[in-house]
């Protein structure tokens, strides 16, 4: 039985380049260090004494920034290559990072952690193209999830960090060792991963064709939307839950650090295994609605728990499988419906839905608990997320109407 597992995840890891490897290993360093986002909420409320609303327009502004630098991040990779604006992106977090441990003023803090997301997310459709330039094509599926593996072991890893730096040395120096981690990135990219000018982008004359605008694909138009929409429901584990679980159960923020470290933990088990078996499904949408499916049974076990910790671990569960069903497939579709010279477009669009479910997220979620308390959000996302599986697995079905009336089946 060992031997059987270990094989099942040396052919999971097998066959993916160098390259994707070290593209992932720097994802992983600077994911660990981003708890910036888990504990905001809890910085603002607890440390400075701000209110619910005013914490959830802080990261409301995160979510702004976020889907600025998505928009910037997917322009300049067009023009410039992916190299240099992971570079630029991660040592210019550096600097806001540091900022925010001497910010306390409410609007000083608003514009450091806008400006800190925007430089920060130009990041991920760098990050995404250079995968998929990287990887064969065989392999796509497998090296995106590579990448959400080196992610989600980073998170596993920073909240865990990031809980008990917070509860017993300071909020402060959680930001400090988000810079630590940035430079690190930073690093491993410039000593293992230098500069090739293989994959600066070709400037292309003014009269050859190129591949349509993201932004005039209605059909990818209407995926970006209900991707940002899964997103608002899938955020709130990072920001209405853990206040949440402080005020209504009085969770520490170790405990809530160790919750959402099991997030990562069970992605980092069990994800690139499932998604070897799965690589060659090429029906995204039906796997979008499993996961989607995964987020109705997590709210629906939110609205009714008490503060026995088995419920937040069913919560967080749920919350797993549904990220594990549904991410991979939303951005491989994402990747694969662009053509070469638009890829940077789609990537960025496709960053700057969860920009998008940044914003909303913690905004909506924050001020209807402050309006209505928890147990009404959370109603509300239930019956959201019902919405939203309805309508993924509609758009499964058109997906297979429209495949099959490309290949006709012969007699």
């Amino acid at each position: 039985m060992i031997k059987k597992g270990i094989h099942i995840y040396k052919d999971a890891f097998s066959g993916l380049s160098k390259s994707v490897w070290l593209l992932s290993l720097i994802m992983f360093i600077n994911r660990a260090g981003a708890m910036v986002l888990t504990f905001m909420s809890l910085y603002m409320i607890k440390d400075l004494g701000y209110s619910k609303g005013e914490a959830g327009w802080v990261m409301g502004a995160y979510g702004l920034g976020s889907i600025l630098g998505a928009y910037l991040g997917g322009q300049l990779t067009d023009r410039f290559g992916f190299y240099y604006v992971q570079l630029c992106s991660l040592l210019g977090s550096i600097l806001f990072l540091i900022m925010l441990i001497f910010v306390k003023d409410y609007y000083g803090i608003l514009l450091t952690v806008f400006l800190f997301s925007t430089i920060t997310d130009m990041l991920r459709p760098a990050n995404s193209v250079a995968i998929s330039l990287y990887s064969k094509p065989e392999n796509l599926t497998r090296s995106f999830s590579l990448m959400r593996f080196a992610v989600n072991l980073g998170f596993s890893v920073g909240p865990a960090v990031g809980g008990f730096v917070a509860e017993y040395i300071g909020y402060k120096w959680v930001f400090g060792l988000d810079a630590v981690t940035c430079f690190l990135a930073a690093g491993v990219l410039f000593l293992f991963l230098p500069y090739d000018p293989q994959y600066k982008p070709e400037k292309k004359e003014s009269d050859a064709p190129k591949g349509l605008s993201a932004y005039k694909d209605i059909p990818y138009l209407q995926f970006i939307i209900m991707t940002s929409i899964w997103g608002i429901l899938f955020f709130q584990l990072f920001s209405s839950t853990p206040v949440f679980w402080s005020q209504e159960f009085s969770y520490t923020e170790s405990t809530i650090g160790q919750l959402l470290a099991l997030n990562g933990l069970i992605i980092v088990l069990i994800e690139m295994p499932i998604i070897r078996y799965l690589e060659h499904i090429t029906r995204y949408m039906y796997m979008v609605t499993i996961g989607s499916v995964m987020l109705v049974l997590s709210f629906g076990l939110l609205v009714i728990s008490t503060a026995h910790v088995s419920f937040a671990i069913g919560y967080i569960i749920f919350m797993s499988l549904a990220e594990l069903f549904a991410m991979p497939f939303m951005t491989n579709y994402a990747v694969s419906r662009a053509s070469e010279d638009r890829r940077g477009q789609y990537m960025a669009l496709y960053a700057m839905a969860y920009g998008v479910a940044h914003i909303v997220a913690p905004l909506g979620s924050l001020q209807l608990a402050d309006l209505w308390g928890f147990n009404v959000t959370y109603w509300i996302c239930l019956v959201m997320s019902v919405v939203v599986a309805l309508v993924f697995f509609y758009m499964g079905r058109m997906q297979v109407a429209k495949s099959n009336r490309a290949t006709p089946l012969q007699e």
